[in-house]
C-alpha cells in the first residue's frame, strides 16, 4: 500500500508538471484582462520547436530556448490581433490552436519525411525522481507569486485586468502591460509544451498535447487566477491522470474509456463550478479602447 501510494505521489507530480506552466501563463494573461483559449496551441509549437532545435543543434537547452521563442511569438500574435485589432479573443485563441496543429503536422514531413512522429532526439535526463522541468515549475509558481503580488509591476497588472481605464488615468501603459503578459502567458506555455518532448519522450508527437491547455485554463479557473492556486489545481488534475495511468498499469478492472476520461470529467466539474466557484478579473476578454470615454 506504501509503495501504491508512493507511486502515485511522484506520478501526480510528474503529470501536474506540463499543466503548471501553461496555467501560470494564463494567470498572467487574464490577470492583465486579455483570455488566453490559445494555450493548447502554444504548447504545441512549443513541443514541436524544442524537439526541432534539439534535432538540429543537438542541444536540449537550445530545444528549451526555441520553445520559449515559438510560444512567445504566438503569444505575441494572439496579443496584437486582441489589443491591436480588438479581436474576438476566443475567436483568435482557437485559431492559433488550428494553425499551431496544421503548423505541426506540415513541417514534421516537410523536415522528418513522415507524419506522426519525429525521432529521438536529444533531450534532459532525470534529475532524481523527477526532470527539469519540475523543479523549475515550482520555481516560477513562487516567483508568479512574489511578482503579482509583491511588486509595483504585479499591482499594474492587477489594476490593467480589473480597471484598465482607472489605470490609464493613473499613468500605467494598458496595452504595454497587455502585450507583456500575453506574450508572457506564450513562452510559459512553450516551455510546457516542451516539457512534454524534450522533457519526457524525446520526441514530438502530432496530438502529444492532447487538450493538456484547456486543462490547464480550467486549473487557472479552479484556482481563482491565483498563482498558487492555479498550481495546487494542476496537481488535482494530475492526481486524476496519474490514477488512470496506474490503474492500467496495476491491470485494475475499471473501464478504461472511464480513466481516459477522468482528467476532462474533473476539468468540466471546474470550468462550471460544481466544486467552486471563481470570479474573473474584471476586464478580462474586454478590448481596451483608450479613444473611448
Amino acid at each position: 500500500m506504501l509503495n501504491l501510494l508512493n507511486i502515485l505521489f511522484f506520478s501526480t507530480i510528474r503529470s501536474a508538471t506540463p499543466l503548471i506552466f501553461p496555467a501560470l501563463g494564463g494567470t498572467f494573461s487574464e490577470k492583465s484582462g486579455v483570455v488566453n483559449i490559445g494555450l493548447d496551441g502554444m504548447m504545441t509549437v512549443g513541443a514541436f520547436a524544442a524537439v526541432l532545435i534539439s534535432y538540429k543543434t543537438e542541444s536540449p537547452w537550445l530545444g528549451f530556448i526555441g520553445a520559449m521563442i515559438a510560444g512567445g511569438l504566438f503569444g505575441l500574435l494572439l496579443a496584437f490581433l486582441s489589443i491591436y485589432f480588438k479581436a474576438n479573443q476566443v475567436v483568435v485563441g482557437t485559431a492559433i490552436n488550428i494553425l499551431a496543429a496544421s503548423l505541426t503536422t506540415f513541417l514534421l514531413v516537410e523536415i522528418w519525411g513522415k507524419p506522426g512522429q519525429t525521432g529521438n532526439v536529444r533531450y534532459f535526463e532525470p534529475w532524481g525522481p523527477f526532470n527539469m522541468f519540475t523543479y523549475l515549475s515550482l520555481i516560477l509558481v513562487a516567483i508568479s507569486y512574489f511578482v503579482l503580488y509583491k511588486t509595483a509591476f504585479g499591482l499594474r497588472i492587477r489594476s490593467v485586468g480589473e480597471h484598465p481605464r482607472a489605470a490609464d488615468t493613473l499613468g500605467v501603459n494598458v496595452y504595454l502591460i497587455r502585450y507583456i503578459c500575453v506574450t508572457l502567458s506564450g513562452i510559459l506555455a512553450g516551455i510546457g509544451g516542451a516539457s512534454l518532448s524534450i522533457g519526457s519522450i524525446s520526441l514530438f508527437k502530432e496530438g502529444m498535447v492532447a487538450g493538456r491547455g484547456f486543462i490547464a485554463l480550467a486549473a487557472m479557473i479552479f484556482g481563482k487566477w491565483h498563482p498558487i492556486g492555479a498550481a495546487l489545481a494542476c496537481l488535482f488534475f494530475g492526481l486524476a491522470d496519474a490514477i488512470q495511468t496506474i490503474s492500467m498499469s496495476f491491470g485494475w478492472k475499471v473501464p478504461k474509456e472511464f480513466l481516459f476520461a477522468l482528467p476532462y470529467i474533473m476539468t468540466m466539474l471546474a470550468v462550471s463550478g460544481i466544486i467552486g466557484k471563481s470570479i474573473a478579473p474584471a476586464a478580462s476578454g474586454t478590448p481596451y479602447d483608450k479613444g473611448e470615454s
